[in-house]
């Protein structure tokens, strides 16, 4: 075998290794006969709002309001999101639908 391929391979059994260790580790490190502990439902209930928060600014730290076309498609899509949002509380719909929004504004009209 060439380089390339014993380097592919290799790639892929070390993702696969690290992936099965990752998904094994919460059973092996939390047994089920044991209460999980406080700070790990702490970190679950505040993780993914710490999360999409540092996803919006990711998203929005480019966007310059005095640089044409102002932050409009960015503003609308996420008027979109959090509308769609609050109003079905379906976040795959807030989410593609925003994304949508942001490429037919972006593409067609801005």
């Amino acid at each position: 075998m060439t380089n390339e391929i014993w380097h592919s391979f290799l790639l892929v059994a070390v993702v696969a290794a690290v992936t099965l260790v990752l998904r094994a580790a919460p059973f092996l490190l939390f047994p089920a006969d044991k209460p999980t502990p406080s700070w790990v439902l702490y970190l679950g209930k505040m993780l993914p709002s710490a999360v999409m928060g540092m996803l919006i600014v990711y998203c929005l730290k480019g966007v310059s309001p005095a640089v044409a076309p102002y932050g409009l498609p960015e503003a609308i899509a996420l008027a979109a999101v959090i509308f769609l949002h609050l109003w079905k509380r379906n976040t795959l719909l807030s989410i593609a639908a925003g994304t949508i929004t942001y490429m037919v504004l972006v593409q067609l009209v801005f």
